[in-house]
């Protein structure tokens, strides 16, 4: 029994949630619209204020795709009202950002500086030349693009030089012990 699948998600009054054919579901809110289309094989209500999930039969595919599903509405329902975000520290000496239009410039170091085009949806801000923030309202979509910036130089074990995700923890190693004799 999955306790995710069976969770009954509460829609807001500024949210507006649209069933169609062959479990289509757009859902509108003040941030924005989300559509996606879901397994044909569960059945998705919409009562008054509450969404809710079921499966038909305790087939072994059906209940893999119970507890996702569900998962899935309820990010569409947060990302049309809050939207998600996620921050990136970046750090190193002469490592910096700048953000132009919607082209992010990073000098990571290397002989030329990386440009990042931001995709349609997602905003990119830069508070300081340490600091990225990506923002959208599709969670997937938000973190892909978090980490293909990060991609482009991860924290390395030995300095902690990089673009880590705020609060991450980078395990240090320690370099070369041995001395001369």
């Amino acid at each position: 029994m999955s306790r995710i699948g069976n969770k009954v998600l509460t829609v807001n009054e500024n949210i507006t949630v649209d069933i169609q054919d062959n479990n289509i579901v757009v859902v509108k809110g003040p941030k924005g619209e989300l559509k996606q289309q879901f397994s044909s094989e569960l059945d998705i209500k919409l009562e008054g204020t509450s969404l809710t999930v079921s499966r038909p039969n305790d087939a072994k595919q059906t209940k893999m795709i119970h507890g996702t599903t569900t998962a899935l509405l309820n990010n569409m329902l947060i990302g049309v009202s809050t939207g998600y975000e996620i921050k990136l520290e970046i750090i190193g000496v002469g490592y910096r950002a700048n953000l132009q239009g919607t082209t992010l410039n990073l000098s990571l170091g290397y002989s030329h500086p990386v440009q990042y085009i931001a995709e349609e949806g997602i905003t990119i801000e830069v508070p300081t030349q340490t600091e990225i923030i990506v923002k959208g309202i599709d969670k997937q979509r938000v973190g892909e693009v978090a980490a293909n910036i990060r991609k482009h130089r991860r924290p390395e074990p030995y300095k902690g030089k990089g673009i880590r995700y705020a609060g991450e923890i980078v395990r240090r190693k320690e370099g070369k012990t041995a001395g001369k004799k």
